[in-house]
């Protein structure tokens, strides 16, 4: 049985993706989708992939999740498993690329500054 693993990074998280030919089963951290992400809006997000490139009945996913919070591991799922369906096939290459799936979000959080509340929001200033 082949499979095509690959790897996906958002924030903080990063998924371990194992795409295998199948039904569309997708099991993450051994937990069934549904279960792991209970928001819509994540499941959704997943999903964007298969939708893009009509494979959504063609393959079982096997995912590790690890790091970040949930929008970030779903994220990260969604970069992992467009990496992995471009191993598969190379046309779809194109199509991914084009709806920014296979693009790194580089965006994560800003340090802490010293003599500051947080990133950017500084202590109150008093003149007197």
């Amino acid at each position: 049985m082949e499979e095509y693993v690959a790897v996906g990074r958002r924030k903080e998280s990063v998924a371990r993706v194992r795409l295998r030919p199948g039904k569309g089963a997708i099991k993450v951290n051994k937990r069934e989708f549904e279960e792991f992400f209970p928001r819509e809006t994540h499941r959704i997000t997943v999903l964007l992939p298969f939708e893009q490139t009509k494979t959504l009945e063609k393959y079982d996913v096997l995912a590790t999740v690890s790091g970040g919070g949930s929008s970030g591991q779903a994220g990260a799922l969604k970069h992992g498993i467009s990496r992995a369906l471009v191993k598969t096939d190379e046309s779809l290459k194109l199509a991914l690329r084009k709806a920014g799936f296979l693009t790194r979000d580089p965006r994560a959080k800003e340090r802490k500054k010293y003599g500051q509340k947080r990133a950017r929001k500084n202590f109150q200033f008093s003149k007197r």
